[in-house]
């Protein structure tokens, strides 16, 4: 059975982008870890809480297929961009092969971690220049696939962003 991990801001990740891909891959039978630099119950930009299964520096990434981070105004408050533990996790999950997505704000995570060099990507409008600065061929599209490697702009992709990483990992 397939088991994603998805990773949020330890404060204001959005709603949307962790809920509708949970939901939708839990409904597909796939199992679904939340990490955070946190294990106390962590608030969404819309008011939904989550509490995390691990802290992102307990992740064995063998026990997952894919690595999901999801944004929110909490990435950008947290620069969780210039944050070791989740820059390295998006570096080392690349680094094994697994899928790796990435929504709304969040894409900046995996630029700062230079796997989005010569790839195409897209992100929240706000983090465009970042993406480029880094490397990345950006896109305006709402979901953007080159390879193993999985962007959305925002939360009205997520349910679009869900079904490609499901997609890929049906491969």
């Amino acid at each position: 059975m397939a088991k994603i991990l998805m990773v949020i801001a330890p404060v204001n990740f959005r709603d949307e982008e962790l809920f509708i891909p949970k939901e939708f891959f839990e409904s597909k039978k796939i199992a679904v870890d939340v990490a955070s630099s946190v294990k106390t119950p962590v608030r969404g930009m819309l008011g939904k809480t989550v509490v995390p299964n691990l802290l992102v520096s307990e992740v064995v990434l063998d026990e997952y297929d894919a690595v999901i981070f999801v944004g929110g105004i909490g990435v950008e408050d947290r620069k969780l961009y210039e944050n070791k533990e989740y820059v390295g996790l998006a570096k080392l999950a690349f680094s094994r092969g697994k899928i790796v997505g990435a929504i709304c704000i969040a894409p900046k995570i995996l630029a700062a971690a230079g796997i989005l060099k010569n790839k195409q990507a897209t992100v929240f409008s706000s983090g465009r220049s970042y993406l480029i600065e880094k490397g990345a061929n950006y896109v305006d599209r709402d979901v953007v696939q080159d390879g193993l490697l999985i962007t959305a702009p925002g939360p009205a992709a997520a349910k679009k962003f869900a079904e490609a990483i499901y997609e890929l990992l049906s491969r």
